[in-house]
């Protein structure tokens, strides 16, 4: 873990208390916390939280070794869209008046430049017309695909920086399920 620093933290105090030093002048870090067993465990919803308060989202998770992990985290991008459980997540800090400045602006961005009900659509499973006109008859199979794959799928196509890759994805979705497949990002390497 050598690409980034890293920190470990015992509580959110304790994260709270470096966030509130380095928000802002510190970019991607592995931050490593205690894993259930252990005594010093921070359940990681406690961590996004807290993260959020400051502009900040987590990443990709990596084994530290038998009692920590570590998430990569970072400042939070203007482009960077807003899922309906970090949505939540900012409502909880604010009735508990965790979130902070740095938060809130970050919140502010986010609103001016769309990337906060960006995934609005894509969190109500709302399938687009293009992709509904594609599968045509296959749509049965897309509806008994589990809502996790639907999801993930819907923000796949949704984040398609060009036209012709969102026809691609499309594509794959429905030769996927012409297969009794899942789309290929959410096969699992298992094929199924």
């Amino acid at each position: 873990m050598t690409d980034f620093p890293d920190l470990t933290v015992a509580s959110r105090a304790e994260l709270r208390e470096w966030l509130a030093r380095n928000h802002d002048r510190s970019g991607s870090i592995w931050l490593a916390t205690y894993k259930a067993h252990h005594p010093d465990h921070l359940p990681w919803g406690e961590v996004v939280e807290e993260l959020l308060c400051w502009g900040w989202v987590d990443a990709v998770v990596r084994r530290v070794d038998a009692d920590r992990s570590a998430h990569r985290v970072a400042p939070r991008r203007e482009t960077s869209t807003w899922s309906a459980v970090n949505k939540r997540l900012v409502a909880k800090a604010r009735a508990t008046g965790a979130m902070t400045p740095a938060g809130e602006a970050r919140i502010a961005a986010a609103r001016a430049n769309g990337m906060w009900a960006f995934l609005d659509d894509v969190e109500a499973g709302i399938v687009p017309e293009d992709l509904d006109a594609a599968l045509g008859d296959l749509r049965a199979v897309w509806d008994d695909w589990p809502r996790s794959v639907t999801r993930g799928t819907l923000g796949w196509i949704k984040s398609a920086k060009t036209a012709p890759t969102r026809a691609k994805r499309i594509a794959d979705v429905v030769e996927s399920a012409g297969r009794g497949l899942r789309p290929s990002p959410f096969r699992g390497g298992t094929g199924s």
